[in-house]
């Protein structure tokens, strides 16, 4: 008896290609071009970006988890995270206190923007959701750490695999970038900016904000990279630092008013990378 003839597998639909060594460049370009397309449907055309450790948890929740921590090890693991447990609760409250300025703002298509996981993401994510704005998520697949948060639009929930392309998407369409404490990735996120916005790499300066300025000081000696000459005095001005939401957020919302005015004036309306 004669078998059926099986129809033959169309490339792209090949999954054993697409997950391969050969498969790779398909891979990457998917990931460059898919989430615009997303974001293009919703009709995000700017963001707020908030970068922050995965690790913070908020101070409520941390008194819980602290009374009910039995095991030695989660309890040291614990109190070393309650010295940041406050910057999860800022974080809640700048994504809301941003998500209504959005609102004042429908015709300029915002949204708030995090790495989509828990912690200081979820935070993010928690207060565009209070305030009934976009909420996006751009996932990362992590051995740990890293799931999506429940703040996060359902159809503005995207995962990435290369965290190179994940950097170019929550910078592409990003007028404002607020970073909060946190651990490898979120330094690594944070100086990739820099270095965009020293070398001139994108066609307009945002507004880049260092939240917890005693994190930061501590973490960083900035001034000793200018008296080496790493770095020049103005460069120290590229970001603003601070530990004060109010203040935080007038520096954003007032450099974003600005810009605006700018653009209506000029008629150019363009941000993101140098083409």
């Amino acid at each position: 008896m004669v078998s059926k003839k099986q129809e033959p597998l169309l490339s792209y639909l090949n999954t054993k290609f697409l997950e391969s060594d050969a498969g790779r460049q398909v891979r990457i370009l998917s990931e460059f071009r898919a989430p615009g397309v997303v974001l293009d449907e919703c009709n995000v055309r700017n963001t707020i970006t908030m970068f922050g450790s995965a690790r913070t948890i908020g101070a409520k929740d941390l008194k819980k988890k602290l009374k009910a921590a039995k095991d030695p090890k989660e309890l040291k693991r614990l109190e070393r995270l309650s010295k940041v447990a406050e910057y999860y609760d800022a974080a809640h409250v700048l994504g809301r206190l941003f998500g209504n300025w959005i609102k004042k703002h429908k015709d300029d298509c915002f949204a708030i923007c995090t790495g989509g996981g828990p912690g200081i993401m979820e935070a993010g994510n928690r207060g565009a959701h209070d305030a009934g704005v976009p909420s996006i998520g751009f996932n990362i697949k992590l051995p740990f750490e890293q799931h999506p948060n429940p703040y996060i639009d359902p159809e503005l929930n995207l995962q990435f695999r290369y965290f190179f392309i994940r950097k170019f998407w929550f910078m592409f369409k990003a007028r404002a970038l607020i970073v909060f404490p946190g651990g490898f990735g979120t330094l690594d996120e944070l100086f990739e900016t820099l270095t965009l916005i020293q070398t001139n790499k994108l066609h307009n300066k945002i507004p880049v904000v260092l939240f917890g300025e005693e994190y930061w000081k501590n973490l960083i000696n900035w001034e000793f990279l200018v008296d080496t000459g790493m770095i020049n005095a103005e460069d120290l001005k590229i970001f603003h630092m601070t530990s004060d939401i109010g203040d935080a957020y007038t520096y954003v919302t007032q450099m974003l008013e600005k810009q605006n005015k700018l653009q209506t004036k000029t008629g150019v309306h363009y941000f993101g990378y140098h083409k």
